[in-house]
């Protein structure tokens, strides 16, 4: 048996050492070709490391588009939204989960339908909405519509319905509303799941292409994600340039990602045990 439960461990740790090592190659190779040249990026056979060290590319990225302007709004866009959807979403979940009124099966069930629709449906009826309010090219204009999501609101739901109530009757019984169970009480028991919907939240829309493209128009209100379409649209295609913009683009996210792994795999871990 210990003889199995060994090799069983050593197989284990052979297949999870390929897995990461699938992953991590592309990013350190990404990493190493924003510092090569335009003929060490293009050269054959390709080399891992570069032979001549350089920033040009980096340079050429900062003077053809401005790479630190779309970065400065795809922090204000992606974390207003984190920070406005997780709170309206852990708001209506618990409304789902907690309270009763009338038509809320109808409700939820609309909601979880839209998670079917495809944004391409809804892009030309949005983008008309957003002109009519006179929102194109703003920073309101990009985190109205994604104020909320149908996904946050199912996935706080489920994390409240898991809740024990005896918690919201205690609340109660010492005379407090609706607003200050939720807020007091039942939210700081969902902080795994409010952390993982903020990750979610954040990396969806940091990693977002059409939403932004579509309701943006000027360069300096472009995200990192625009940016790099232009960028990359252009007639002739810089390899090493669009490599040094994308390190740019990425390196924040691996760094939230290090940081807040551990809340990650938390939410992840409880949203299975609430199943």
């Amino acid at each position: 048996m210990r003889k199995k439960f060994s090799v069983g461990n050593t197989v284990g740790f052979i297949l999870t050492f390929l897995v990461a090592l699938t992953i991590l190659i592309p990013i350190f190779w990404l990493i190493f070709s924003a510092f090569k040249t335009d003929a060490g990026v293009i050269s054959y056979p390709p080399r891992f490391f570069p032979d001549e060290w350089t920033i040009n590319q980096f340079k050429y990225v900062t003077d053809s588009i401005p790479i630190f302007r779309m970065l400065g709004n795809t922090v204000i866009f992606s974390g207003c939204v984190t920070v406005i959807s997780v709170l309206f979403d852990s708001m209506a979940g618990y409304a789902f989960a907690r309270m009763n009124f009338k038509g809320k099966k109808m409700i939820f069930s609309i909601i979880l339908l839209t998670m079917m629709v495809p944004f391409q449906v809804i892009m030309t009826p949005l983008y008309i909405e957003v002109y009519k309010l006179n929102l194109l090219d703003t920073y309101l204009g990009l985190i109205l519509p994604r104020a909320t999501s149908a996904y946050g609101i199912y996935m706080m739901a489920s994390f409240f319905q898991g809740l024990p109530k005896s918690i919201e009757e205690s609340g109660r019984i010492d005379g407090m509303g609706e607003f200050r169970i939720f807020w007091s009480l039942m939210l700081p028991l969902c902080k795994p799941a409010v952390a993982s919907l903020a990750i979610f939240h954040f990396m969806n829309n940091w990693n977002d292409l059409l939403y932004p493209l579509m309701l943006t128009s000027s360069a300096s209100m472009r995200t990192l994600s625009a940016g790099l379409a232009v960028l990359v649209g252009n007639k002739v295609i810089k390899y090493g340039p669009t490599l040094a913009a994308t390190l740019i683009s990425i390196l924040p996210l691996l760094i939230l990602y290090i940081f807040f792994q551990r809340y990650f795999v938390e939410g992840i871990a409880a949203g299975g045990e609430k199943e």
